[in-house]
């Protein structure tokens, strides 16, 4: 029996061409957004964009927690200058960045959130060595004017 040539099945063609892109991705903005900018940590901002031109201002980070004071503590983070909400589930933070002009904002924010363990303090946006024992103390001589 001599050796056939295997027979490759053909495929019908279809009834009409296909489009030139890739349909299943999502079309993405030629830009970035505003909140796209704001999620990015500050070192790769610099480095992409150059040094952002902000006032000095300390941000309020902490986890969600038990307890009747929550839903305040959020509203209180959501009147803050900037505030964001990242992460998810046990990793889910609130950050919440005050300018010196709203120091009394800050305290009674600090007031609810400021005993938990999981609380950051940041100075423009980097963890600072002594940030609640000297920074948060020195913007509060603000509120004596």
């Amino acid at each position: 029996m001599p050796d056939q040539p295997a027979t490759v099945p053909t495929m019908p063609l279809p009834a009409r061409r296909p489009l030139e892109r890739f349909w299943p991705y999502v079309e993405l903005a030629e830009e970035p957004s505003r909140e796209e900018l704001a999620a990015l940590d500050p070192d790769l901002h610099a480095a992409l964009f150059g040094p952002r031109d902000l006032p000095f201002s300390l941000t309020l980070v902490f986890p969600p927690f038990e307890g009747d004071q929550y839903a305040d503590a959020v509203v209180r983070a959501q009147a803050s200058g900037e505030y964001r909400d990242v992460g998810r589930g046990a990793a889910r933070r609130h950050r919440a960045r005050f300018f010196t002009a709203d120091a009394g904002r800050l305290r009674e924010l600090y007031a609810i959130v400021g005993h938990l363990p999981e609380t950051e303090v940041l100075i423009d946006d980097r963890p600072v060595p002594y940030a609640r024992e000297l920074w948060l103390p020195l913007l509060w001589f603000h509120l004596l004017r």
